[in-house]
């Protein structure tokens, strides 16, 4: 994402510095100055960010303890770390929903794995931990209380299993100005066993009033963390007609790819309007989309191999991404696929088309 984004950032004329643990990041090449150290370290994090006019990330896992202090010493940090702070904790940010009358799914905060045995009334139940869960590690489901056992073993949160009949993502940005702009909402569909986005349709398949019920929400969500930048919420609509949000990202999001190509204004130009405070851009889709995310495939670990490109290429309507990275390995993000056509049967052959054809090997 952060590859997508100095792709935008160059369109204004903004030179981007980038801190990454990673000394082969897809960004590297991009960037106008690349260091290489941890985001979680505070002395790291804190003298890279001296260096800058202003500050933003592209991942949750980083030291706020020292982005509160540059932002102390005048620093803009955006979204702001107090917010950053809070999504970094599941739980807090469960909290956060209960106590400002957000809807979510029911929940009980844990402390260990010994606490999930007092809590079998709940099953079939979510267990997420608090802290260091990305990508859909640190999330399981567990059914009975057989599974307790299974239970991570950590501060986290039992949440009770959400019987859903669709998953849906809106993703809105705010200014300092305190304007406020959403995407058209979008459908996610996920990967069975591994919790991460395979596919989404925009706009989503849903009624009207769940479309304004869910856009609401999102701008809720915005407006009472005060944030700055680009949110994206990721909701449940229920088979009761119900939204519930489920979790948020304070960032560019995977749910907003599809923008480059289908709106008038991407997530990642509308990311860098809202923190530098710009108008924000309209975000009427042009087209209806669809997007692939391309994953390493399953038992291939090495140099990254792109099988029958050349067939998806020759699609009318596509757009492939792929994010530089030089090894794969299993459901690994490697890059994703976009596609537009006016018609949604041809949209969705598409879609399958390049599910099938489009493998990410070694």
């Amino acid at each position: 994402m952060g590859r997508m984004l100095i792709q935008s950032a160059i369109d204004f004329n903004i030179d981007v510095h980038v801190l990454d643990p990673d000394k082969n990041a897809p960004c590297q090449h991009l960037a106008r100055q690349f260091s290489v150290g941890a985001l979680t370290n505070a002395d790291t994090v804190y003298h890279f960010g001296k260096q800058c006019d202003l500050l933003t990330i592209e991942i949750e896992n980083v030291n706020t303890e020292a982005l509160e202090k540059l932002q102390e010493e005048g620093i803009p940090v955006f979204p702001q770390p107090k917010i950053i702070r809070l999504i970094q904790d599941k739980r807090a940010q469960k909290q956060f929903y209960k106590e400002n009358n957000i809807p979510t799914a029911g929940f009980v905060l844990t402390e260990s794995k010994q606490d999930l045995y007092a809590l079998e009334d709940m099953l079939p139940a979510v267990q997420k931990l608090g802290k260091a869960g990305y990508d859909g590690r640190g999330v399981q489901v567990i059914r009975s209380k057989a599974e307790f056992d299974k239970g991570f073993d950590a501060p986290g949160l039992l949440e009770r299993f959400v019987d859903f009949d669709k998953e849906i993502s809106v993703i809105v940005a705010r200014n300092k100005a305190g304007e406020i702009q959403h995407f058209p909402v979008v459908e996610l569909v996920f990967h069975p066993e591994h919790n991460l986005v395979e596919f989404l349709f925009a706009p989503a398949d849903i009624s009207v009033h769940i479309e304004q019920e869910a856009v609401k929400v999102a701008k809720k969500v915005i407006e009472t963390l005060d944030m700055i930048g680009l949110l994206a919420v990721e909701m449940f609509v229920t088979k009761q007609g119900e939204v519930l949000v489920n979790e948020i990202a304070p960032r560019t999001h995977n749910s907003g790819h599809h923008t480059i190509e289908a709106n008038y204004t991407s997530q990642f130009e509308q990311h860098l309007r809202a923190i530098l405070n710009m108008p924000l851009g309209a975000t009427t889709t042009k087209i209806p989309a669809a997007m692939v995310n391309l994953l390493g495939e399953d038992g291939y670990t090495g140099l990254a191999k792109y099988e029958r490109l050349e067939n998806v290429l020759a699609l009318e309507g596509v757009k492939v991404h792929l994010y530089g990275k030089k090894l794969t390995k299993p459901f690994r993000k490697m890059g994703h696929v976009t596609i537009i056509d006016e018609d949604m049967i041809r949209l969705k052959e598409k879609v399958r088309f390049v599910k099938e054809n489009l493998k990410v090997i070694a």
